[in-house]
């Protein structure tokens, strides 16, 4: 598989999986309790926690340069 098609069908992946992931984050930070500090640890942990299973999609996208 070329390059420009990994990195196009990643492109796609990825911004199905983010959007999916959104909504998933969304739902369960609507059912926490209003606390500022539970929702404001929990926003911040989701917010940067959907980079980790994005890495394997980039290092597929990458590879083979």
């Amino acid at each position: 598989m070329s390059a420009r098609l990994r990195k196009l069908i990643g492109l796609f992946g990825i911004v199905a999986f983010v959007a999916a992931y959104a909504v998933a984050a969304i739902a369960i930070g609507e059912r926490l309790p209003d606390s500022l500090w539970i929702q404001t640890v929990y926003f911040a942990v989701a917010g940067l926690a959907w980079g980790v299973p994005i890495l394997p999609l980039i290092s597929w996208m990458n590879r083979g340069h």
